[in-house]
């Protein structure tokens, strides 16, 4: 689940990090007021699950109320790459000196924790990777004994942060650390992470305090945090991937026209793949899971057709606990209540997988077409799509 920028800093600071004092708004009215209430200079921002949104218009810095009024009155109801704005967030104005980049993530191949820290912040971090890998640092952390102050100022220093700060990078790392772990987040990125102006060993000191907050948390492990289960951005969220989480179905939503149905991710994964490399462009993700009845069919194939661009449908079934006939009948109940206009390829294989076919051949479905392989499931059902475009 992927936090909007305000929620993300409101984990940061329950854990100790630093951030600017700001309000979420949903109206012009209350941005008026959050502005005034926060303090002159703000920053109007646009709160989508998106990048981008400065070189879209969805960050302004507005000086007065009557600034104020004019950047939120623009940016509520803005589309950004396809995400409409519906919430602000009012933050006043930072000084800025110098942006730093901070990322904890797992890293799978390693098994371990990996921090991240950059100088180069306020640019994706993938540019830096190519152009300047020198000033990324990559340290691992040993899972049982977390991130050390010891290991948190020499990441700092290795990554040759400004000397007077490292201490407070340390710190930024270190409470970034804790909410990965704590919050079970799959990310926790701060980009970026700024430091104020000022001059070393004055009183107080330059502050570390994230400027942006970029976290996803781990939807699995969200029974242990009651407190954040509210925090998805349901208007924001794809209807049809909203409808199959309520009913339990592991569904993602994609950019093609190829209805794609398995069982197991394994299998759905490899689907999307083949069917990529027969030339065709999948329109969704959807794991039928282990041991799935005909009801069960049913209903994904009601979630399937919800999206308007799909063209045509694959079934690609390796029945183990999943059983081949209940595939079948799953789809033949599907077909006599939503009559399906659009064709269907499948392709059922181990348990019960002749009776499956058998089930299908009797049932003689309109625009139903059987595939021994995935390769030539795969290639059929590109080919059907392509036919009704």
């Amino acid at each position: 689940m992927d936090l909007l920028e305000y929620q993300g800093k409101q984990l940061f600071a329950r854990h100790g990090l630093r951030v600017s004092d700001g309000k979420a708004v949903t109206t012009v009215q209350d941005a008026v007021a959050a502005a005034n209430e926060v303090g002159y200079p703000v920053v109007v921002k646009a709160q989508v699950l998106i990048g981008g949104r400065g070189k879209a218009g969805g960050v302004k810095l507005a000086a007065d109320e009557a600034e104020a009024r004019e950047h939120a009155t623009n940016i509520l109801g803005m589309d950004i790459h396809g995400h409409t704005v519906r919430t602000l967030w009012i933050e006043h104005a930072s000084d800025i000196a110098t942006e730093y980049y901070a990322s904890v993530l797992l890293d799978r191949s390693a098994k371990q924790p990996l921090v991240m820290f950059s100088v180069e912040g306020g640019v994706d971090i993938e540019e830096v990777a190519e152009r300047t890998p020198e000033k990324l640092i990559r340290h691992h952390v040993d899972a049982l004994k977390g991130l050390s102050r010891e290991e948190a100022i020499q990441i700092a220093t290795d990554g040759k942060a400004d000397e007077d700060v490292v201490a407070g990078v340390a710190d930024a790392l270190m409470a970034l650390y804790e909410v990965w772990l704590e919050e079970d987040a799959s990310l926790a990125e701060i980009n970026p992470l700024i430091v104020t102006p000022g001059t070393a060993g004055e009183t107080g000191g330059r502050e570390v305090k994230a400027l942006d907050s970029k976290v996803s948390l781990d939807d699995n492990a969200l029974y242990r945090h009651p407190e954040n289960q509210e925090l998805a951005d349901k208007e924001n969220e794809d209807p049809i991937e909203r409808r199959a989480k309520e009913q339990g179905v592991q569904y993602v939503k994609l950019d093609g026209d190829i209805g794609i149905l398995g069982n197991g991710a394994g299998l759905v994964m490899s689907t999307l793949d083949v069917v990529a490399q027969a030339g065709g462009e999948p329109a969704n993700f959807l794991d039928a899971g282990g041991g799935s009845d005909a009801a069960k069919i049913k209903q994904a194939v009601e979630l399937i057709l919800a999206n308007d661009s799909v063209k045509a449908v694959l079934f690609n079934i390796f029945g183990g606990i999943t059983r081949c006939d209940e595939v079948a009948r799953g789809l033949i109940a599907a077909f006599d209540e939503i009559k399906p206009s659009v064709p269907f390829v499948v392709r059922l294989d181990g348990t019960n997988d002749v009776a499956g076919r058998e089930l299908l051949q009797e049932a003689a479905l309109g625009n139903v077409h059987a595939a021994r392989t995935m390769n030539e499931a795969a290639e059929m059902v590109v080919a059907l799509a392509k036919e009704q475009s």
